[in-house]
């Protein structure tokens, strides 16, 4: 992989600048749909539609997709030797076997998750083959309701609060502030925790009172400053890179 380079992450943000007003008019106006012709590249991002409690209007999951999706695509893409193109995503339903196909799962708003006992196994399955899922976008209680949903899935197993020690923020960009996007999201500081499988590596990374995908899709807003929205970008490389070599 190449370093990063500071002159594509600008370039990055003046191109994508152009395309922002159009995938926000749009992006809220059709339901979210699969990506069934995803080009065969070395990484696909995949994102999860799970059975939900109704506490976010049954939508939570899909919160920025598929721009939240593309735009990390795109960045992976201009600073990294990964292979991987604008398109490569899928909306996949938990409960699927496909999931099993691809190393790495995004799932948003947790705060609303309400597995179905199907939907639990293939969590559980999914975690045991050495998979790796991001939770995004949740704040406040909202962690307890995730708390409850993973015992389901593992009761013996607790998440773990990250520090900026941990090696996975420093996998292929170094993340130097966790803080960074604190007065841009809800909620109090931003809390990272980890999850581990029975390898004792990290399975799951939560983010609590953060949003990532917010900083992916809007970073050309003036509301996500570049500083805040490249530590974001850089997170989800270090993550995605995880998935793929852990």
């Amino acid at each position: 992989m190449k370093p990063y380079s500071l002159a594509a992450g600008v370039g990055l943000a003046a191109l994508l600048g152009a395309s922002l007003a159009y995938a926000q008019f749009f992006s809220r106006r059709y339901m979210p749909e699969d990506n069934p012709n995803v080009p065969a590249t070395e990484v696909i991002l995949q994102r999860w539609h799970f059975g939900t409690n109704g506490a976010i209007g049954h939508m939570g999951w899909s919160h920025n997709y598929p721009e939240s999706e593309v735009h990390l695509n795109e960045f992976i893409d201009r600073t990294t030797r990964v292979n991987v193109e604008p398109d490569s995503y899928r909306l996949l339903e938990l409960s699927s076997e496909e999931i099993f196909k691809y190393p790495f799962a995004y799932i948003s708003e947790p705060g609303e998750m309400e597995m179905t006992e199907a939907e639990v196994a293939n969590l559980r399955e999914y975690i045991d083959r050495g998979g790796f899922i991001l939770i995004d976008d949740f704040d406040t209680w909202h962690m307890d309701n995730l708390r409850e949903e993973m015992r389901r899935v593992f009761p013996d197993r607790q998440f773990v609060r990250l520090t900026i020690n941990n090696p996975i923020f420093d996998l292929v960009f170094k993340v130097e502030d966790l803080d960074s996007m604190a007065p841009y999201v809800q909620g109090d500081d931003p809390v990272y925790y980890g999850f581990s499988n029975d390898k004792d590596q990290i399975a799951i990374v939560a983010l609590h009172n953060n949003d990532l995908a917010n900083f992916w899709e809007w970073y050309g807003l003036p509301q996500y400053p570049l500083k805040p929205a490249t530590d974001a970008f850089r997170l989800g490389t270090n993550f995605i890179v995880h998935a793929m070599t852990h």
